[in-house]
This record gives C-alpha cells, sequence and structure tokens, in this order.
C-alpha cells in the first residue's frame, strides 16, 4: 500500500549540547514522504523522506540563519535533507528497526533507527487509513560534514552528537496506488 506522512501530524525534531549545558531543540517544519508500508510484513515496506532545510526552527531566527549558513547545512548549496529506507525488520511487538541511508549536506551515511508503532486508525470518511510511528537516532554532525568548531572559555559551542526524534502519522493513498496500477497495466 502506498502511505505519505500527513504534514499536520509529522514531527521531526533535534536536540544537540549547547556549552556542554543546555540542550537546544529544534524543528524542521517542512516534511515531505513517499513509500510503501506493509503492517503484516514489515521487510515488504521501505520509505523515503525528504526535509526542506530551509524550514528548520529552534526559536531563534539568528541561530537558525546560523544553521542555514555554510558553518553548518549550507543551504544554498544543500537545500534537502534525505533519508531512504533500505531495510526494515521485526524487533518485537509494535518494534522495529529501520535502516537506511541518510543524506545531509552531500554526505550519505547508514543509520538504524528503533521504530515503535503507535497505533492504527480506520476512518474510511475524512481521517482516512492511517498508522502513526515513531522513531529515534543519534548521529554525529561531524560524519556528514557539520565539522565548524567554536569554543568559549574553553567549552565546545555545539555538541557534536545530534538526538533526532521522529513521530508520524502516515495516511494511505488508496486513489493514487489504483492509478500507478492502471497505469502499469496500460503501459504493459
Amino acid at each position: 500500500m502506498a502511505w505519505r506522512l500527513d504534514p499536520y501530524h509529522t514531527q521531526v525534531e533535534f536536540a544537540v549540547k549547547h556549552l556542554g549545558m543546555m540542550t537546544v531543540r529544534g524543528h524542521f517544519s517542512d516534511v515531505t514522504s513517499s513509500g510503501t508500508i506493509d503492517p503484516e510484513n514489515p521487510a515488504n515496506s521501505s520509505f523515503e523522506v525528504t526535509i526542506d532545510v530551509a524550514s528548520i526552527k529552534t526559536h531563534n531566527p539568528q541561530r537558525d540563519n546560523d544553521l542555514k549558513s555554510s558553518n553548518f547545512l549550507e543551504l544554498e548549496k544543500y537545500p534537502r535533507i534525505t533519508f531512504k529506507s533500505t531495510r526494515i525488520e521485526p524487533a518485537g511487538a509494535d518494534h522495529y528497526t529501520m535502516t537506511g541511508d541518510l543524506t545531509i549536506k552531500g554526505n550519505t551515511r547508514q543509520v538504524t533507527l528503533p521504530v515503535m508503532r503507535y497505533g492504527e486508525f480506520n476512518d474510511p470518511g475524512m481521517m482516512g487509513h492511517r498508522i502513526a510511528y515513531s522513531a529515534e537516532a543519534q548521529i554525529n554532525r561531524k560524519d556528514f560534514g557539520l565539522t565548524m568548531d567554536a569554543f568559549l572559555d574553553g567549552r565546545l559551542v555545539v555538541g557534536n552528537e545530534v538526538k533526532i526524534q521522529i513521530e508520524v502519522e502516515a495516511v494511505e493513498q488508496k486513489a493514487e496506488a489504483q492509478k500507478e496500477q492502471s497505469a502499469a497495466a496500460t503501459r504493459a
């Protein structure tokens, strides 16, 4: 089944230490995706996500601009962050591991995320067929080319470890899937 993230029920957040003390949190407000989800056989599932770097928000416009600059994400050269799953495996009741290729600033690394299924909801009318998941990961920003370091009083201003938290509601795209199947049958 084809699925898309509901943009109003998708959260991609990150957290990193500032001066080794305070946790700075932020999020990306423009996240799109596509994929297939087979709840009965996760190995048949796949997912692709695109994050618009310009949509980064940390509740501090000056910091947001710095994160978009050549000091960090280089928005002008690398406007998107992408993730493409390569393997999804069961890891217990409603738990999975999803491995995939994360690309930030032109650097692609394999990451594995523990995933938890929150639940499923099917309203044939207004809300549609939905499945909710959460995932998290921890990456080292330097592995993705975010190597700028600054120190104040001997402390690293921006920590190297970045925690990523994701919560999504995926909505089944029945009409789109049927159109794609019809088009494929016509071409055959």
